[in-house]
């Protein structure tokens, strides 16, 4: 059976990040959009990364973010991977000297491949929750079954996914990876260690 790789989103404190690597995350995920109630600041980000041990991947949010502004934060925050949540087209994705995740919000009628195919050039696929005018972070699961399998890309789930229903969500979509922020947290922006291990242990298979 593959390994499903994990991702604890929004980090703002260095402890937080620590606890997530300890229970074996594979990335941390940093949100740099301003009306995220889990943004993080340039400073922030980079005491949260100038602490982390080598193999985690630092994942950068970005929510239509202008290409200059993006420029000069990536000048100072050495991010690893992209993540644009927004309505970004692909050029707007590309140029950055960073591979990138696209991610999309699913609802019913949505053809996947197709607009997985706007993104040719993505590493992979952010499948997330639709609801109109918030772009992630609504803590509400989508329907898995919308899913196709065997999709071309790797896929990272996320949603309302918590230590409660990953198992089940990766049984049914079977993703490359998943991403987990409001459903491992004491309140907004703040992780709680013992769901944060509860998470990974699932993904783990227990």
């Amino acid at each position: 059976m593959a390994v499903v790789r994990s991702k604890i989103c929004g980090i703002t404190r260095v402890e937080d990040a620590l606890a997530a690597v300890a229970a074996g995350a594979d990335a941390i995920g940093l949100v740099f959009y301003a009306k995220s109630p889990r943004a993080v600041s340039v400073a922030q980000a980079q005491q949260i990364i100038a602490a982390l041990p080598p193999f985690v991947t630092t994942v950068g949010l970005f929510v239509d973010i202008a290409r200059v502004e993006l420029q000069q934060l990536l000048a100072d925050v050495p991010l690893d991977l992209l993540q644009f949540h927004g309505d970004e087209s692909l050029e707007q994705c590309e140029g950055y000297g960073r591979p990138y995740i696209k991610a999309l919000r699913v609802k019913p009628g949505d053809d996947l491949l197709a607009l997985m195919a706007e993104f040719p050039s993505a590493s992979g696929i952010l499948l997330d929750t639709y609801v109109e005018g918030v772009p992630g972070g609504t803590g509400l699961a989508f329907d898995w079954s919308l899913v196709p399998q065997d999709l071309p890309k790797p896929v990272i789930l996320a949603g309302g996914l918590t230590p409660e229903n990953v198992a089940a969500a990766i049984a049914a979509v079977k993703p490359y990876a998943v991403d987990v922020s409001g459903g491992v947290e004491v309140s907004k922006g703040i992780k709680d260690a013992d769901k944060v291990r509860a998470f990974i242990r699932e993904v783990r298979g227990g």
